[in-house]
Formats: structure tokens, C-alpha cells, sequence
């Protein structure tokens, strides 16, 4: 094998794992004081995100604290010098993408409304 051509797949099998560990490695770090995705009952007849159908791997945080006793998901950590947030999901992204389901279901401080089995949450990221 020529030279360059070996240089040419050891670059690229370089590339290859480098990149394989940007989408594995962030998950693993994490520093700061962790998050939480909270759910606050009220009693609010506004327009709200029906969550009676989200998948526990689409909604990981939004899951774990609608099963937790005290409404509070699993704690995200955010990464070094904000790298972990491009590679992972996070709790910021799902009351996103629940606000993006119904816009009318966000309040003006941010939190959604969110209803299941006709009970009704605010749905916020809190930092302890």
C-alpha cells in the first residue's frame, strides 16, 4: 500500500472514532449543579399539551417525572464549556418541543401546560 492511500484510511478511521466518541463521550460529563424537568399540578383552564402519548425515548425527562413521587425527573448536568448540549438530549429541549407541539400552551415565564388522565402540570426545567 502507498503511503499516501495509508495516511489517506488512517485519517479517516481517525475521523471515524473521533467522531464516535463526540456522540458517546458527552452523555458521560458533566458538572454544575444539576437540572430538573418539574411538573407543578394546577388548576389552569388554559390551552394545554395533551402528553397522554409521549414515548419514554422521545421524552426521557418528561417521563421520569410524571412516574416519580415528588414530579421530578432524572438530574442533567451541563457539559464543559458548553459542548455536552450540541451531542445530548437535554430537559431544555423537551419543554421546547412540547411548546413547539401547542404554542398556546407556554406561558409568558416560559413554563407549558401540559394535561394527563385530566390532571394538569406546568411543565419547567428548575436548577438546584
Amino acid at each position: 500500500m502507498r503511503s499516501v492511500t495509508r495516511n489517506a484510511v488512517l485519517l479517516a478511521a481517525i475521523l471515524v472514532v473521533g467522531l464516535l466518541a463526540l456522540g458517546a463521550l458527552p452523555s458521560y460529563l458533566g458538572t454544575g449543579d444539576p437540572y430538573h424537568l418539574v411538573l407543578t399540578e394546577t388548576d389552569d383552564d388554559g390551552t394545554a399539551v395533551d402528553v397522554s402519548d409521549v414515548s419514554e425515548r422521545r421524552y426521557p425527562y418528561l417521563t421520569s417525572a410524571l412516574v416519580s413521587d415528588d414530579l421530578r425527573s432524572d438530574p442533567y448536568q451541563t457539559g464543559p464549556y458548553g459542548l455536552k448540549e450540541h451531542f445530548t438530549h437535554t430537559p431544555f429541549d423537551e419543554v421546547s418541543a412540547l411548546a413547539h407541539r401547542v404554542p398556546e400552551a407556554e406561558t409568558t415565564d416560559g413554563r407549558v401546560r401540559i394535561e394527563i388522565d385530566d390532571r394538569r402540570y406546568y411543565a419547567e426545567v428548575v436548577q438546584e
